[in-house]
């Protein structure tokens, strides 16, 4: 399925460069709230997981 958000491409690169990235992950084109938003659709998607296991803080990876 197609992401539809704006700064889907810079999120799916840095967790290709990195090990993990916080789900509060903020870029040019994304808000924390849209960043929320799309780390739970990746989840939704089996894309990511969720590696911190805390609600407060969270960090995703592949």
């Amino acid at each position: 399925p197609k992401l539809r958000a704006k700064g889907a491409g810079d999120v799916m690169q840095r967790l290709l460069d990195d090990d993990a990235v916080s789900g509060s992950l903020t870029t040019k084109n994304l808000s924390r709230f849209a960043s929320r938003r799309l780390f739970e659709r990746l989840q939704q998607l089996e894309a990511v997981r969720e590696l911190s296991g805390r609600a407060t803080f969270r960090l995703f990876g592949l």
